[in-house]
């Protein structure tokens, strides 16, 4: 682990990123706008399961129409991030607010894939409802919650 991460490091692109004035800022720009339009579109779907907002819409509406933005922001998020891990992963790799984010975002996935394979299977009964059961409701709370915290830590990344 420590080999690739010295050769990260060592790396012309990870050199350029650490000296350039401009480049550091700039992914840590595209990054941070990137995770708005994810926390964004997932906040709207995540509300919606709640059965705070939206709810003379169904469900499976809101979600169609939020995923390609997810989907297009989580990408972006996940190629500007790498990018600046590649500047410092030395740094990285010690800050303990990196670790709990990468630990959200997998508990996040986790919480999206028990809700697609187990929740989603009843949609048909509870779409178009206001308030969605206590399940559905759950794993929209869990969602947002996650994605609030993996904005926190990331912050706190760059103040540690």
């Amino acid at each position: 682990m420590w080999d690739l991460l010295t050769w990260i490091d060592a790396s012309p692109m990870a050199e350029e990123i650490r000296i350039s004035l401009w480049l550091f800022p700039t992914l840590e720009i595209a990054h941070v706008a990137a995770i708005a339009v994810v926390l964004g579109s997932i906040a709207r779907v995540d509300l919606r399961l709640a059965g705070l907002v939206s709810r003379d819409r169904a469900i499976s509406d809101v979600s169609h129409e939020m995923l390609p933005w997810t989907w297009a922001g989580f990408v972006l998020a996940t190629i500007f991030g790498v990018l600046l891990f590649v500047g410092q992963p030395m740094r990285y790799v010690e800050v303990a607010f990196f670790d709990a984010k990468i630990i959200l975002i997998l508990l996040a996935g986790l919480n999206m894939l028990v809700f697609e394979y187990v929740n989603r299977r009843g949609i048909g009964r509870w779409d178009r409802a206001a308030t969605p059961p206590i399940q559905v409701r759950l794993a929209g709370g869990l969602s947002l919650a996650f994605w609030i915290s993996v904005v926190i830590c990331g912050r706190f990344i760059g103040f540690v």
